[in-house]
């Protein structure tokens, strides 16, 4: 009887995860795929971001009790993210692609998360542990420089010498 139980509860659990990923599973990749700063159709590192922040929300199944699925993945997606990339980050070396490859790790966090995302800046702060000024000014600079890109060196002498 206790065995039957938990064999009906496992099976419930997965149909359940199963609906979530299936209609979620799209935009945590875009999510994934803007934090690594790669394109849609060559995205390794956003699978693998993905993949396990979605094995931590499957873990956490049981435990959500009310609590958005979503939000769980996409808190698990970020703190995945950060640890990777914070640790790894090379300032000097050739910037990731896409329209977010010129901004920092944390930058781009940031930046994903609230505008694209649209967690709030409270919410930000605190899945990072930074404070709420601290979020809104790194969300302005990366906002700063994703509008006005820095010149590189052949436009500032295009704009020089005259052709």
């Amino acid at each position: 009887m206790v065995r039957e139980r938990h064999t009906v509860q496992g099976a419930r659990r997965a149909r359940e995860f199963e609906a979530f990923v299936a209609g979620a599973a799209g935009r945590l990749l875009r999510t994934a795929t803007l934090l690594a700063a790669e394109t849609p159709d060559d995205n390794p590192r956003a699978r693998r971001l993905l993949t396990h922040a979605l094995a931590h929300t499957y873990a956490d199944w049981d435990r959500l009790r009310g609590e958005d699925p979503y939000d769980r993945a996409r808190q698990h997606l970020a703190v995945r993210y950060a640890r990777g990339a914070w640790h790894q980050y090379v300032p000097f070396r050739s910037p990731p692609g896409g329209v977010l490859g010129g901004l920092g790790p944390r930058e781009r966090l940031v930046l994903v998360l609230r505008l694209y995302e649209g967690v709030a800046e409270e919410q930000t702060a605190a899945l990072l542990g930074l404070t709420v000024e601290r979020v809104e000014v790194m969300c302005t600079r990366a906002m700063e420089k994703v509008l006005r890109p820095p010149r590189s060196p052949a436009q500032a002498v295009a704009k020089v010498v005259p052709s």
